[in-house]
C-alpha cells in the first residue's frame, strides 16, 4: 500500500508526473529539507519549519513550487496572484525544468531563514 505522499505522485499523468518527481528530488536533495504529508499535499520542511511545497495550478494545469513567505522573495518568475503569503514558481512541464531558476529562489527562500 501506498503513503498518501508516494500515491499523489504516482497518480498524476506523464509528463506531469515525471516534473513533480524531478521537484521532489530536488528539494530533498537539500541537506535541512525534510518532506511531509500536509493539508492533503507534499510539503517540505527547512529545519522543522514549513518551507515550500508541490502542487498543480488548477486553471494553467502546470506544476509549482508553492514557496511559505514567498511574499518576502523578490523575482521576477513568483506569481502572487490571490495568496497574501505565498507566491509560486510555475515549472512548464512541457520544456526543460529551468533548474538554475529553480535554485536561485530557493537561495533566496533559504537566505528568508537565517
Amino acid at each position: 500500500m501506498l503513503s498518501p505522499l508516494e500515491n499523489y505522485f504516482d497518480q498524476k499523468d506523464e509528463p506531469i508526473k515525471s516534473c513533480l518527481q524531478y521537484l521532489r528530488s530536488l528539494l530533498i536533495g537539500y541537506a535541512d529539507i525534510t518532506e511531509h504529508w500536509k493539508y492533503g499535499m507534499p510539503f517540505y520542511y527547512h529545519k522543522g519549519k514549513m518551507f515550500c511545497y508541490l502542487w498543480t495550478h488548477k486553471k494553467l494545469h502546470q506544476p509549482y513550487i508553492g514557496f511559505v513567505d514567498g511574499n518576502k522573495i523578490e523575482h521576477e518568475d513568483l506569481l502572487q496572484e490571490k495568496r497574501a503569503r505565498m507566491k509560486i514558481l510555475l515549472v512548464n512541464h512541457l520544456q526543460d525544468i529551468p533548474k538554475k531558476k529553480i535554485e536561485s529562489v530557493l537561495k533566496q527562500a533559504f537566505a528568508l531563514r537565517k
